[in-house]
């Protein structure tokens, strides 16, 4: 080989690697929902960076945000790349800004009975006389995030169906105050203090009731130091079956990552799936989904942001 076809060769091989370097990312940054306790939350997503961090070769780095909006706006800003087990209202909020911000790459489905939805519930303190939502007239109530699913766009829109008026007027003065308290175990930990008569939070209604169902908020509230959880609540009313939530990566990533990326995460999914489940927040699996599965979803907050 002459020296000028070397040092064309070599010259070819340094572009390549400057364009290969070029589309991959050295940070990924990993969007962790927030409203609920930020610690368990970071702790239990510590295997996740772990195992990304060794698939792609990347340091990712872990986005908890105080409340929905914070992963919501850190899509749309480029700041937040990917999130594992996102509320449906909160991607509907990014889809209406943007359809092209992020990909819908699957949806979380239950281990056992592989079911992909799950209930908006209503709770009260087990020893109250509130049997059913009637008996909440006149009482503090709570949602969790204007941005959740099951914390408050569900029930919002059960609500004005059954009661009338919306959530500014307390459905025609139906509770006697209504709060947003931040989030679902929030919401739990307000009805047994006394707080909140009622309030609403998440479960999958599926597997043992003891021990929290397979997936809800409930669970983490056990692991956080409430055993007999179960026995200090009642359940009243449930909305029918809601969508689970979408697996998402943004668009803003290089393409050729962006594939790595999904391949990783359904990786995660079967060879550490351990690990998947204390991310996602239950014994779920990642399964086939897209954006057509949370149309309705889409439909019903973009009637609520019109309205408003």
């Amino acid at each position: 080989m002459t020296r000028l076809r070397m040092a064309s060769a070599i010259l070819s091989m340094a572009l390549v690697w400057q364009t290969s370097a070029s589309t991959q990312p050295a940070v990924l940054n990993l969007g962790i929902l927030g409203g609920q306790n930020s610690t368990q939350q970071i702790g239990d997503n510590q295997c996740v960076k772990q195992f990304l961090d060794h698939e792609l070769q990347v340091d990712t780095r872990l986005r908890n945000a105080s409340d929905y909006m914070g992963i919501t706006q850190g899509l749309l800003g480029g700041k937040v790349d990917v999130v594992l087990n996102m509320s449906p209202a909160a991607y509907a909020s990014v889809y209406l800004r943007d359809p092209d911000a992020v990909d819908v790459i699957g949806i979380t489905a239950d281990d056992k009975t592989g079911a992909h939805s799950y209930h908006s519930v209503v709770v009260v303190k087990a020893d109250s006389p509130y049997h059913s939502l009637d008996d909440l007239k006149g009482k503090p109530f709570a949602f969790a995030d204007p941005d959740s699913t099951s914390g408050y766009l569900i029930p919002d829109y059960a609500f004005r169906q059954k009661l009338g008026g919306n959530v500014d007027n307390q459905y025609h003065r139906f509770f006697s105050s209504i709060t947003f308290s931040g989030g679902h175990e929030q919401d739990i930990l307000g009805v047994l203090n006394g707080q909140f008569a009622g309030a609403v939070t998440y479960s999958s209604m599926t597997g043992d009731h003891d021990s929290g169902y397979s997936a809800s908020a409930f669970r983490s509230l056990i692991r956080m130091g409430h055993p007999d959880l179960m026995k200090q609540i009642r359940i009243i009313w449930q909305s029918p079956p809601i969508p689970s939530g979408p697996i998402l990566v943004s668009n803003t990533l290089p393409a050729e990552f962006k594939a790595k990326v999904i391949r990783a995460i359904k990786k995660l999914d079967t060879d550490q799936h351990a690990c998947f489940i204390k991310a996602v927040g239950g014994p779920l699996h990642l399964s086939q989904g897209s954006a057509a599965d949370f149309q309705f979803i889409i439909d019903m907050k973009r009637e609520l942001l019109s309205a408003r």
